[in-house]
């Protein structure tokens, strides 16, 4: 991977290899916008996660009410 800025020359030839029309104008924009989402996911894409459970793998949260009377039950209701 490399850890080169996108230049906007790059971004236009992304763009056309997409088939997203950009105006040229824009092209600076853009590169500057996918730099700096790079530069924000790269930490991301360091971190060791080998320890971790894919989000599937964990129990649901369970969510216990006990309510015994019917004014309980329309305290509850209330807040």
């Amino acid at each position: 991977m490399t850890t080169e800025d996108l230049s906007p020359q790059e971004a236009a030839r992304w763009a056309l290899r997409a088939g997203l029309p950009v105006e040229p104008g824009r092209l600076d924009v853009i590169a500057a916008t996918a730099n700096h989402i790079q530069h924000v996911l790269r930490p991301l894409r360091e971190l060791d996660l080998s320890d971790a459970a894919p989000a599937v793998a964990q129990p649901p949260l369970a969510r216990v009410t006990t309510l015994t009377t019917g004014e309980e039950q329309a305290d509850a209701l209330a807040v």
